[in-house]
């Protein structure tokens, strides 16, 4: 059932109950004279940063109420409700006291609102338990926090990272963006090899021995998810000419679910055109044809593709991108034709609803890769990124070339990380070869994104190998090729991945 029907039947239902508190809800709030006022946003971000210097990371579940309800303050007074009768209880399929839990959540924030239901509920998920609703009081907060059927409760539209840039309500949809691009660049003939029909092999699929995987393998048959900025309509490698060369028989899908909006009662989509560039580079390196083009081919060069236009950037800062993150994830996790999942973006901590949208999707068998993270001048003092280091996600890096094992120049690393993919040049510092977001152009893109999509088309070449294998063992059998292996490294996991090894 999707959000509009869940709203209009909690309409009905509640059209008829009282705004009378019942004993639960009419324990005193008392709320300290210190702690009336909203924080500052300097103040909330300063609370943020000493919990990630201290252990780390960051979650709004330590927050003080005050600190809560001043990130909601500053974010549309607009919070996302987790809820259910566990922690994990967010499949509304598999919970049917859903509705129920809902509605009597519903009504404790009616009641210390003073607000109707109309007023009250932005929207509610129909896959997931969780619901975005506007709550402007900090007894509201404390209310709901005494319930039992609470997960969790998030500031949904608190923009850490652009108010850090200064930029606190500025939509982003823009080239310059966080990793964001147009740029194109003449390739170095020392960066590829050139392979029948007419295709560049980029220098970096050798050094985990693709060419090679190539003579068992080429994707046929699995289909990759992308979750990024979307792909290029200009780009025709990636559209009418996905099939070209020794590329044939497989299929290209588009789709947008981001709202470039900063009001989260905006839900009108801007498509499935990437508008950043970054999502283009990651579908080439993942599934670019084996083109007579003479451009770059990319990883599983027979598998299918479906690609999610998320966000604007690979930062999913704010309530439209998170949303958008979310439904990609649930779509691909609700579509059967999918095996593998890709997101090159990610953010400074967690985020409740996408991790109920990755559990999801790891619950119907999806194998999930994610970047460990690509260093911003905010993000430099963390380890593996969010989504990253969940342990229903794979988290990838990047690697320098060499006999060493050395991150790359912006590159994350910790223990989360689970393999490396070498995508920097150790004499020129040139990443990976990909096609441009302009047609018959070309680019390098690097990075733990680009590691990411590498290694997502690696599993693809496992799995079409095995179409009979479960997740755990395609991913098993690529732990097995790890250069690290049987042993695992507290900053590489297990290292770099050999996709001819994996794939015998």
């Amino acid at each position: 059932m999707n959000s509009k029907l869940f709203k209009l039947s909690l309409i009905c239902c509640f059209a008829v109950l009282s705004c009378s508190r019942n004993d639960s809800e009419t324990e005193p709030i008392v709320i300290e004279s210190a702690q009336k006022e909203p924080l500052t946003t300097s103040q909330v971000n300063n609370a943020i940063d000493e919990a990630l210097a201290a252990k780390g990371n960051f979650s709004w579940k330590e927050a003080s109420n005050q600190v809560l309800w001043s990130a909601a303050f500053h974010g549309n007074n607009l919070m996302t409700i987790g809820f259910g009768t566990s922690k994990s209880d967010f499949d509304r399929s598999k919970s049917p006291n859903n509705q129920m839990i809902q509605e009597e959540l519903l009504k404790i924030i009616m009641t210390y609102e003073e607000q109707p239901l109309q007023k009250i509920l932005v929207s509610a998920d129909g896959d997931l338990n969780l619901m975005n609703v506007i709550i402007t009081k900090q007894e509201t907060i404390i209310a709901l926090k005494r319930s039992k059927y609470i997960r969790y409760i998030e500031p949904a539209d608190y923009r850490y990272v652009a108010i850090k840039n200064g930029q606190m309500r500025a939509a982003a949809s823009s080239s310059s963006s966080s990793g964001c691009g147009y740029e194109t660049e003449v390739l170095n003939a020392t960066d590829y090899t050139t392979v029948t029909p007419n295709a560049k092999v980029p220098w970096t699929f050798y050094q985990h021995n693709i060419p090679n995987a190539w003579t068992l393998s080429t994707g046929r048959g699995v289909t990759i998810g992308i979750i990024d900025t979307g792909v290029s309509p200009s780009q025709t490698l990636l559209g009418s000419s996905f099939n070209t060369g020794d590329s044939s028989g497989r299929t290209a899908q588009k789709f947008g679910v981001y709202v470039d909006s900063i009001w989260p009662w905006s839900t009108t989509t801007d498509g499935p055109n990437d508008l950043c560039g970054h999502g283009t580079s990651m579908a080439s390196v993942a599934t670019a044809p084996r083109n007579n083009n003479g451009m770059p081919v990319g990883v599983a060069y027979n598998a299918n593709l479906i690609t999610y236009r998320a966000a604007s950037n690979v930062v999913i800062d704010g309530y439209q991108e998170q949303e958008g993150v979310k439904k990609a994830f649930v779509a691909l996790g609700n579509n059967n034709n999918v095996k593998i999942i890709s997101m090159s973006m990610g953010y400074v901590f967690s985020v409740g609803k996408i991790e109920d949208a990755i559990r999801l999707a790891y619950g119907k068998g999806k194998l999930i890769f994610c970047a460990a993270g690509t260093s911003t001048s905010f993000t430099t003092f963390v380890g593996v990124i969010f989504p990253a280091w969940m342990t229903e996600t794979v988290a990838v890096t990047g690697v320098k070339e060499g006999a060493a094992v050395v991150a790359c120049d912006d590159c994350h690393t910790g223990n989360k990380v689970d393999f490396t993919i070498v995508m920097q040049r150790a004499a020129t510092g040139k990443n990976v070869p990909v096609n441009s977001y302009y047609n018959a152009q070309t680019d390098y893109i690097g990075g733990s994104s680009v590691a990411t999509a590498t290694t997502a088309g690696i599993a693809a070449l496992v799995w079409s190998k095995n179409p009979t294998w479960t997740r755990e063992q395609v991913l098993t059998k690529m732990k097995q090729s790890g250069n690290f292996y049987p042993n695992r490294s507290s900053e590489y996991g297990y290292g770099n991945v050999n996709a001819f090894l994996a794939v015998q």
